[in-house]
């Protein structure tokens, strides 16, 4: 561990104030001694520059997949006052809303022994996949509008959904506060022609198989068993939020000077929540994030056609566990003294946890508290968990979002080999499909943590815990 950090707990660390200059509060991580081999002392300073923003509330935090990022450390989340803090689209991401779903199936393995190659083919030529690539369902700049207003219920209205599946997404996938206006023409050019694509990079759909249950009662309760098929989806927000992002960058970074907020890097451009810039950016970020939610809710409904034509099964049998955001700025009411106060929680690369009876959950899992998406890395395992009393308290209810990268896209392609990557899946029983090679070897298992390790740490920490483990047995990549 880096000097001048100092350990607090088994899995917990604290950068104190003063570690770099101006820090406003103190830095918290968690982190196991196997995977702070993997610490970047870059990320453990955007961590501590974090904490010099205005207005930050009890700490500036950081999840397990900690690594480094633009402005705000991936893994990191922050709370800001309503009155004095700020609002930065490097708290949030250029992926904004970027998430994951995890959807169930009446199938089995024994069910789809077989028909893997059949089921891949299908769903990689309905799903559009890669950097730029279009979807066959265009919108009207008027269809956007509405898209960027009501996200996944502007997909369920037209058939493509059923209404289970809104009750069941983050927000019921449409967050208040969406401003049209704040997303510029360039913007809505670009989101026009994707909605209804996979993207490229770290997102992908993915064939999966509960493993093992850790939870039963939670799994009862979310509707999980062991050796069920399920499928899960990893996508955000594609051109029209990158575009988004870009744009209020460029107005944030002119208004520092006019605010008279002083920055240690430029990266972390922000404004008063509620100045004419920062609300405008909220607006903007907010039509990006229910654009994602609409996104991924028509991926799923071509997904689910897919399998029911091949194995005959319901449409509705396919039910959509949850949609959990994990690029994301919210207005959210959290203990702050032992009062109820409203902050602005930034969430970036860091998933949402909300514990048993938190406001904000399906009434069906108020028992239990919000399923959690962990998605692994094409070869390895992902998680089912819930959120937790302890995340409300420790960690503005959030925890990790998967299982972070070690390794940059160009050193990942010098060192792994996108068709021996393959074919070593293929030996191991999982079956990769992408567009290049290339694209396989920016994503080898080895570019990314353990993510069982990354789960670990979430689960004895306290601030998630673990449901169900999933393994992979096909992927679409980006």
């Amino acid at each position: 561990m880096f000097e001048g950090i100092n350990k607090i707990g088994d899995l917990e660390w604290e950068v104190p104030v003063g570690y770099v200059p101006d820090m406003r509060v103190p830095g918290r991580f968690f982190l196991s001694e196997a995977l702070a081999e993997t610490l970047e002392e870059g990320a453990v300073r955007q961590l501590a520059n974090v904490a010099t923003l205005p207005g930050i509330v009890k700490h500036s935090l950081a999840m397990p997949d900690i690594h480094w990022g633009y402005g705000f450390p991936i893994g990191g989340v922050a709370a800001f006052d309503m009155a004095e803090g700020i609002i930065s689209p490097g708290g949030v991401g250029f992926d904004i809303n970027c998430g994951v779903r995890l959807i169930t199936t009446p199938l089995t393995e024994a069910d789809i022994a077989g028909k893997m190659r059949e089921l891949i083919e299908a769903l990689f030529s309905v799903v559009p996949t890669g950097v730029g690539t279009k979807s066959s369902m265009q919108v009207s700049n008027k269809e956007l509008a509405e898209v960027m207003v009501s996200g996944a219920r502007w997909a369920v209205e037209r058939g493509l959904g059923i209404p289970d599946d809104i009750i069941r997404c983050e927000d019921e996938g449409a967050m208040p506060g969406a401003e049209t206006g704040a997303v510029s023409a360039k913007a809505r050019q670009r989101g026009m022609p994707q909605i209804g694509t996979l993207g490229g990079g770290n997102h992908f759909l993915e064939i999966q198989v509960a493993e093992e249950i850790i939870d039963p009662e939670a799994a009862r309760v979310f509707g999980i068993t062991e050796g069920q098929i399920c499928f899960m989806i990893h996508c955000g927000s594609r051109g029209l939020g990158h575009q988004v992002a870009t744009d209020h960058l460029r107005v944030l970074e002119k208004s520092l000077g006019k605010y008279r907020i002083r920055i240690p890097d430029r990266q972390l451009a922000c404004a008063p929540i509620n100045s004419p810039e920062g609300r405008a950016y909220f607006g903007g970020m907010a039509c990006a994030a229910n654009y994602a939610w609409a996104n991924r809710q028509v991926i799923m409904h071509e997904a689910r056609k897919v399998f029911a034509k091949i194995f005959g099964i319901d449409y509705d049998d396919m039910r959509l566990i949850y949609d959990v955001a994990h690029n994301i700025a919210k207005f959210e009411h959290h203990d702050v003294g032992g009062a109820s106060k409203e902050v602005c929680v930034h969430r970036k690369g860091a998933t949402r946890a909300f514990g048993p009876g938190a406001p904000g959950i399906p009434s069906e899992y108020a028992t239990v508290g919000q399923p959690v998406l962990i998605p692994g890395s094409m070869g390895t395992s992902s998680y089912l968990l819930r959120g937790t009393t302890m995340a409300m308290q420790k960690t503005w209810g959030s925890t990790c979002h998967g299982a972070g990268r070690v390794l940059s896209r160009s050193k990942a392609k010098k060192e792994f080999r996108g068709r021996e990557l393959r074919e070593q899946l293929a030996k191991e029983g999982i079956l990769v499909r992408a567009h290049r090679d290339s694209v396989l070897a920016e994503e080898a298992p080895g570019v990314y943590k353990p993510s069982h390790e990354v789960v670990r740490v979430v689960h004895e920490t306290g601030i998630s815990g673990i449901v169900a483990r999933l393994e992979p047995l096909g992927v679409i990549k980006g």
